[in-house]
């Protein structure tokens, strides 16, 4: 699919889930060299960025939330840039980039040819997939909020899975923002030495990387938020083990000589005291009764229970 947004000295080109067909005659149409026609046919597994007969390519991939709950899957977005002309390739839907073209083609409907410069064009890009990771992440940041209720509710067991989800999206998008980092710069120096734009373009690229680096900055803050739940979250379900531990402690120690007692009164031995007397059984019943009771006023001067 293709969609065409004209302005005034240039027109932004986004090919949603192209045909091979579609790529080729977008590209003849705008000269673009085999080089770079070829990384637009298909996929590419890392971010690039190519300079090349007046027009520079960046290859980005943009985290986005998955089908599972903590799944991150990976969104490519292809950019051919020249002097006049912005080509955005995607192999999938971006909502981002979907919402945009939505958002220009009512604004063409109602004032036509938009008086804006394809530099300036390529930052609102820019600025609408960053915006849209903040908002990603502030969404997933959220849940932090619910599995604290959880956590301190008795729940440990099930946060558990909660934070470790939440904690694996955070680092998928602190991964793919690292990986933009130095080709998002290469891209951005590339333009700005090809003098397509003039000098306001330095100004323009500093906030192109001021968005990633503050999305960066906001991913890392929430990670390492969930990393400190998680950490509070281990020590309260081992305060817990540990409590359910001390218990079955004391109750062993308070039925072992229980336990023994029975044992000796068992054995089949001559002159064994009680055994023989008509209430013996209730003598050796009171001897272990007042045992136990001594144990646990024991235990509890203790404070083990």
């Amino acid at each position: 699919m293709i969609f065409r947004h004209e302005y005034e000295g240039g027109v932004w080109v986004d090919l949603e889930q192209p045909t091979e067909n579609e790529i080729r005659q977008v590209a003849r149409e705008f000269s673009v060299n085999e080089r770079i026609e070829r990384e637009m046919l298909a996929p590419t597994p890392v971010p690039t960025t190519i300079t090349d007969d007046g027009m520079v390519l960046l290859v980005l991939h943009f985290p986005t939330q998955g089908v599972g709950d903590g799944e991150t899957k990976s969104q490519e977005v292809d950019f051919v840039v020249g002097k006049d002309f912005i080509l955005t390739v995607r192999y999938e839907v971006v909502a981002p980039l979907h919402h945009l073209k939505k958002l220009l083609e009512a604004q063409q409907l109602v004032t036509g040819k938009v008086p804006i410069a394809t530099d300036t064009l390529l930052e609102i890009l820019f600025v609408h997939l960053y915006t849209a990771m903040r908002d990603h992440t502030n969404h997933v940041a959220g849940n932090l909020a619910r599995v604290e209720k959880d956590m301190f509710d008795g729940h440990e067991r099930t946060t558990v899975r909660s934070i470790s989800n939440i904690s694996r999206e955070f680092l998928h998008m602190e991964s793919a923002l690292a990986n933009q980092e130095e080709v998002l710069r290469n891209f951005l120096d590339a333009l700005d030495h090809t003098g397509f734009f003039g000098p306001s373009f330095a100004k323009r690229a500093l906030r192109m990387l001021a968005e990633r680096a503050h999305v960066a900055r906001v991913v890392k803050t929430h990670r390492a938020i969930a990393t400190e739940m998680r950490e509070t979250n281990n020590a309260l379900l081992s305060a817990k083990q540990n409590e359910i531990i001390k218990i079955l402690t004391v109750v062993s120690f308070i039925f072992l000589p229980l336990a023994l007692i029975a044992k000796i009164f068992a054995m089949k031995a001559t002159d064994m005291p009680f055994v023989d007397t008509p209430n013996g059984f209730w003598i050796i019943l009171g001897i272990m009764f007042a045992v136990a009771l001594l144990l646990t006023l024991f235990v509890a001067r203790k404070r083990w229970i």
